[in-house]
């Protein structure tokens, strides 16, 4: 059976994110909201920031966890976090989308990517906690990192009102990264048996579903985490995805019974933000 779409923003996706039953997954393309952004926004921008600051083999420049294993490899992890801590120390302004969804009274966030600006969006409450993806090359045996909203280390689990995961970690609160080929290969590894994820958000999600935003699933990466990180998880789940998806992703959708919004992210915003939408073209 293949995956439904539809052309607008269903009443029950909106409903669902309001009462806390449907939880927001993020990923880069949130930061197309944010005006002028001052931090790499896309994967490949990723890439070429760091390849701007090393040397590294034409045929790899175009994927950011290439690029970062080379970085690795031939100076430094340290080097890496550097490099990554200067791509990511500017915090976007929030969008009014970021702002809305911090409002929400979610059980779980998902963040996939490396910046800050959801975290500022939900500095004006005190009533959440973070949870990290750890690289195994700096926390060997320790897969997740705990944080208040204060981002004070924990080091046993916070059962917030709201919890923001960012499996793939972040610049705040302390610079944990995933982003080298050994780093995902590490999680991969131990995903299919769920190690990585922790346990309260494996708990959390049995009673959620998921709305994509500003997520692509063009690339295995994305897919395998996305997929580990909905198991078992209550549905339904829809995903703001305005272009054609490739074979693979819609295999994905399919797969995982996504259904597909086709508007553009920023007319999806205005909605549930109350803004007036655009007709669709």
């Amino acid at each position: 059976m293949s995956h439904s779409t539809v052309t607008s923003l269903p009443d029950d996706a909106i409903e669902g994110l309001q009462a806390g039953t449907l939880a927001p997954y993020l990923g880069p393309g949130m930061l197309s909201l944010c005006g002028t952004c001052p931090v790499p926004a896309t994967p490949l921008a990723l890439a070429q920031h760091l390849a701007s600051l090393s040397s590294v083999p034409g045929k790899i420049r175009h994927r950011s966890s290439a690029v970062a294993q080379f970085i690795e490899n031939f100076k430094h992890r340290k080097t890496l976090v550097a490099y990554l801590d200067k791509a990511y120390a500017a915090v976007p302004a929030p969008s009014p989308l970021h702002r809305w969804l911090a409002t929400l009274p979610a059980p779980l966030i998902v963040d996939t990517w490396y910046d800050g600006t959801l975290r500022s969006a939900l500095s004006g409450r005190t009533d959440w906690a973070e949870v990290q993806g750890l690289s195994q090359s700096e926390h060997f045996g320790t897969w997740t990192g705990w944080y208040t909203a204060a981002g004070d280390a924990q080091p046993d689990p916070i059962d917030a009102a709201t919890v923001l995961y960012k499996p793939w970690g972040g610049r705040l609160p302390a610079s944990n990264y995933l982003c080298s080929d050994t780093d995902f290969v590490e999680v991969l590894t131990e995903i299919d048996i769920q190690t990585p994820i922790p346990a309260l958000v494996q708990a959390r999600r049995t009673r959620l579903g998921f709305v994509f935003l500003g997520c692509r699933f063009d690339d295995q990466l994305p897919r395998a985490f996305a997929r580990q990180i909905l198991k078992r998880s209550r549905g339904p789940c829809y995903a703001v995805l305005p272009e054609a998806p490739t074979r693979m992703e819609a295999r994905f959708l399919d797969e995982l019974r996504i259904t597909r919004i086709a508007l553009p992210l920023a007319q999806a915003a205005a909605v549930l933000t109350g803004a007036a939408a655009l007709p669709v073209a």
